[in-house]
């Protein structure tokens, strides 16, 4: 299960449709409290994580900012610094 869901605006380049799916994905597991649903379940999961995605990208597409966008790379080293830190290693 997911601990956090990683910002996707502003980056150069931009998001792809894969990590938009990835974040719906990351958040309706949140939710549900599940990982993986049952049979049962299943349609009305998958469900849920298109329409999120869908309006995640609704979203990303719509947003103005004036600050330059963030370089990846960048930010991955910063992430890996903040966790050596927390972490120790």
């Amino acid at each position: 299960m997911c601990r956090n869901i990683r910002p996707l605006a502003n980056f150069e380049p931009p998001v792809t449709d894969d990590e938009v799916h990835a974040a719906a994905l990351q958040y309706v597991r949140k939710i549900s409290g599940t990982a993986k649903p049952s049979r049962a379940n299943a349609e009305v999961f998958d469900r849920a994580v298109a329409e999120v995605a869908e309006a995640s990208a609704r979203l990303l597409a719509a947003l103005v900012t004036t600050a330059p966008p963030k370089d990846r790379e960048e930010e991955a080293a910063k992430a890996r610094r903040r966790a050596a830190l927390r972490y120790g290693s």
